[in-house]
């Protein structure tokens, strides 16, 4: 084959960088096209690195990339990833979401990595789409959002508009995107390379099982987890959860301290209080919208909650950040 036809053959990515980026997620995302070159023998990819402003960005491990590219340098793109992590609620640049936008007007596909979903969310580039997110920023970007259709997937093909939860789900996507465009066996191929026989489908959970986590296969124990971990807006009472699995309150406390050495409400208020500690570091949602999106019925008992907990307030929390 010609020179010619290897370069036409070709599929050009554009990442950009924002400052705080998980290097782990943009690494899943950027190897695997590396190795696909490498096992095929052809330059079946090609990445390109962009950063705000044209300048180098710094990762969340302290690693600077340089830019490879201009961003008004876009010529042959194909795919523009926006890869970022810690800090992307703070984040208000409307020349970027600009451009971002201007970069669906050229009919380039876009993707996201962990909380890259939530600055297509805020370009206004995710209506109408099915989008994911690390599931940590998942009920931020639903708070948020509330129109948008976020899943627990590990990640979302919709389109022209691909979503990845982040961390090694990155590794998985892309190996779905090469054997959707060369083949299942160079997709295998790739996936030994990485030390990965088993490519995960999108539907696969982001999240450890609860039995893993806590060493713990009680069935009734693990129901009444998945309850607190499922109803942390609409919180559930003890009571309640003890009618729902078929035990009494007694019962339920003496597995809870056998187990996570903690009573039911115990560890059901720190689950709620690290939802709210999370929302208040990584959303712009305010205390009262918060406080409701974990279960508190006032701001007031919220933040005593929060005190007795954390050992400051909500509103101190946020200002440390």
């Amino acid at each position: 084959m010609s020179s010619e036809a290897f370069a036409d053959e070709t599929e050009h990515f554009g990442f950009f960088l924002l400052p705080e980026f998980s290097m782990i997620s943009f690494a899943a995302a950027v190897d695997p096209l590396r190795m696909a070159n490498r096992m095929s023998g052809r330059p079946l990819y090609a990445w390109h690195f962009y950063g705000l402003n044209d300048e180098p960005v710094r990762c969340s491990n302290g690693v600077v990339i340089p830019p490879t590219r201009k961003m008004e340098d876009l010529e042959g793109l194909d795919c523009m990833f926006v890869v970022a992590g810690i800090g992307a609620h703070q984040l208000d640049q409307e020349p970027l979401f600009k451009w971002l936008r201007s970069l669906k007007r050229r009919g380039m596909s876009l993707g996201a990595t962990s909380t890259g979903s939530l600055l297509l969310a805020r370009a206004g580039l995710l209506k109408g789409k099915t989008c994911t997110i690390h599931w940590e920023n998942r009920d931020s970007l639903q708070e948020m959002f509330p129109d948008l259709i976020v899943t627990e997937e590990l990640y979302e093909l919709d389109g022209k508009v691909m979503t990845c939860s982040g961390g090694l789900a990155g590794l998985d996507m892309m190996l779905q995107l090469i054997g959707l465009r060369h083949g299942e066996a160079l997709a295998q191929d790739v996936a030994e390379q990485c030390i990965h026989p088993d490519i995960r489908p999108a539907h696969d959970k982001q999240r450890m099982k609860l039995q893993l986590r806590y060493h713990a296969n009680h069935p009734r124990l693990l129901k009444a987890l998945e309850l607190m971990r499922t109803h942390v807006e609409e919180a559930l009472t003890i009571d309640q959860i003890c009618s729902r699995i078929g035990l009494s309150s007694r019962q339920l406390e003496r597995l809870f301290r056998q187990y996570l050495e903690e009573t039911p409400a115990q560890y059901y208020m720190a689950l709620r209080l690290e939802r709210a500690r999370h929302l208040l570091q990584q959303s712009s949602l305010s205390v009262l919208q918060i406080a409701d999106a974990c279960g508190f019925s006032s701001t007031s008992y919220f933040s005593r909650c929060y005190r007795q907990h954390f050992g400051n307030t909500p509103r101190e929390e946020r200002s440390a950040g």
